[in-house]
């Protein structure tokens, strides 16, 4: 058995300096004894293109290359809502392998399933359009053709909407719709589901199907970090870290 970290939801930007230390370190102390980090979504803010030389996250990629190269652990990234134009570029740079939305892997001689968790959130019409449209090769073949300075003008002004709009929704339609998830089980043929997105760690048991099933959300890193480690034969806890 492995031992794997999980995180997501870091949303790492300049202005927040003090999440991207927070990383560094966390890099240093927790993930660095593991065999394998799965980022799972939102590990940046925002990010326009590969071809941006992101001065301002020399740090962070630092912190991220030295996993693999250092103390030999496998980082694996997933898209969120945010970080969707992450390349193979990047990925490069830094030494990690991107995965698709889902993904599944073994744990403890299981299958789990990892998610970024916005496709849960079947409430959230709005949202569910947009990310159709974002995530559709065409837009992004369009959105890579303009400037750096016109993709940042584009990304900020959808920050500010989303955020803007955020603040109008219903706290239930920003969370997982149940119908969704008890789907996602029974499709995907596994009894746990570990993902991100909503902001609001937990695990959750239920039956589905006369099948007992776990789904762990991993927290953000506006406060603190958060983590998952799971190794052995371990339960599953989620740990902060500051």
């Amino acid at each position: 058995m492995k031992d794997i970290v999980f995180i997501s939801d870091l949303h790492l930007m300049p202005e927040r300096p003090q999440t991207m230390k927070l990383f560094s370190r966390f890099v240093d102390q927790i993930a660095a004894d593991a065999d394998a980090l799965y980022i799972l979504g939102d590990f940046l803010e925002v990010w326009w293109g590969d071809d941006d030389p992101a001065t301002s996250y020399t740090d962070v990629f630092t912190s991220l290359t030295s996993l693999s190269q250092t103390h030999n652990t496998q980082v694996y990234l997933m898209h969120g809502n945010r970080d969707f134009m992450i390349g193979n570029v990047l990925a490069e740079r830094c030494n990690f392998e991107i995965i698709t939305d889902p993904h599944k892997i073994e744990i403890q001689e299981k299958s789990a399933l990892l998610m970024h968790g916005d496709t849960l959130c079947t409430d959230d019409i709005e949202y569910q359009k947009f990310r159709q449209m974002v995530r559709s090769e065409e837009w992004q073949q369009q959105f890579l053709r303009k400037t750096l300075e016109e993709r940042f003008q584009i990304a900020r002004s959808i920050r500010e909407q989303s955020q803007q709009s955020t603040k109008q929704k219903d706290e239930y339609i920003m969370d997982v719709n149940q119908d969704e998830t008890d789907k996602a089980f029974l499709d995907n043929d596994t009894r746990l589901i570990i993902h991100g997105h909503t902001h609001r760690p937990a695990i959750h048991h239920k039956i589905v199907n006369n099948i007992d099933t776990t789904r762990i959300v991993l927290g953000d890193w506006h406060d603190t970090g958060s983590y998952l480690r799971i190794c052995d034969s371990s339960d599953y806890k989620l740990q902060t870290f500051s």
